[in-house]
């Protein structure tokens, strides 16, 4: 039977097969030798030991499309960052970290803003402003009243996707509002994985329908950025390119003069807080390769 893996624990692979039960599995030895390991999202191929007791082993593990470190994840097709609009107030450092990760990973990212209740419309066309040209999709919901759930789904539909973001705004509530339709088997799985808890100390890929995952991923509140070059970093960041007309090339946008692209931020035409978040990071970046 073939199926994905959505949770590990402790040598314990948990897979949502295709006849919509989640199996206990263990795996072969075999992988160990090959110096393979199971991760979570791997899609894979299993032998069912115990169908009453949703127990097997996984034989085979199918070749992936990607994997990451963090989260630790195979086979995912999009980022779903998730931040609040107000209480708390967005991190934005944090988000842009987020998004330049995913970004050099090649991956597309949804920008959700949750809790659309607690802010009023300037909050949102704030935001909306901020990040138009970013290069990723902006959506505002609400766990509590399900405004913008239907469109989210939609973004979602036929994908892995994993969410990332802070403590606090929503990720498991917003995550809940998703799934109220799933009918999944899942034997002792709710026993041992203690589900319904709304701190999330495990990654662990959640069925939304048959094609459709999503990755639910700790908290955090600090990320470090890694690129080897901080000349790349301006790669990355979509509405630099229209403005990229500057004197000197390579141009940093930093401290060079006649550069397009602080001639276009003095016009409004960009992001001062993505600027300053981008003039940040180039710094730090700077100063972290000086040490090596």
């Amino acid at each position: 039977m073939q199926g994905r893996i959505v949770k590990g624990i402790a040598g314990f692979y948990y897979v949502y097969a295709e006849d919509r039960s989640i199996y206990e599995c263990k795996a072969k030895g075999i992988f160990r030798k090959d110096k393979r390991k199971p991760m979570v999202g791997d899609r894979v191929v299993l032998d069912v030991l115990d169908a009453e007791e949703l127990t097997g082993n996984i034989t085979e593990l199918e070749p992936r499309d990607n994997e990451l470190i963090r989260p630790m994840v195979a086979n995912v097709d999009q980022a779903l960052i998730v931040f609040a609009l107000t209480d708390p107030d967005p991190d934005y450092l944090l988000l842009d970290k987020l998004l330049l990760q995913y970004r050099m990973q090649d991956l597309p990212v949804i920008i959700c803003f949750n809790k659309e209740d607690l802010g009023g419309e300037d909050a949102r066309d704030t935001i909306a402003d901020i990040y138009r040209d970013s290069g990723s999709r902006v959506l505002f919901t609400c766990a509590v009243n399900g405004e913008g759930v239907d469109e989210l789904k939609e973004l979602l539909k036929g994908k892995l996707s994993f969410v990332a973001g802070p403590s606090g705004v929503g990720k498991s509530s917003l995550i809940n509002s998703l799934q109220d339709s799933v009918s999944i088997k899942t034997g002792n799985i709710s026993r041992k994985l203690k589900r319904g808890k709304h701190t999330t100390r495990h990654s662990e890929i959640i069925p939304i329908e048959d094609t459709t995952f999503i990755m639910d991923t700790p908290g955090f509140s600090k990320m470090d950025v890694f690129i080897k070059d901080e000349w790349e970093l301006k790669d990355y960041y979509n509405e630099f390119f229209p403005y990229e007309n500057c004197r000197f090339k390579p141009c940093s946008h930093t401290h060079e003069p006649d550069c397009g692209v602080k001639d276009a931020l003095d016009r409004g035409l960009i992001s001062g807080i993505r600027y300053d978040n981008y003039s940040l990071l180039f710094s730090e970046l700077k100063e972290s390769h000086k040490k090596y």
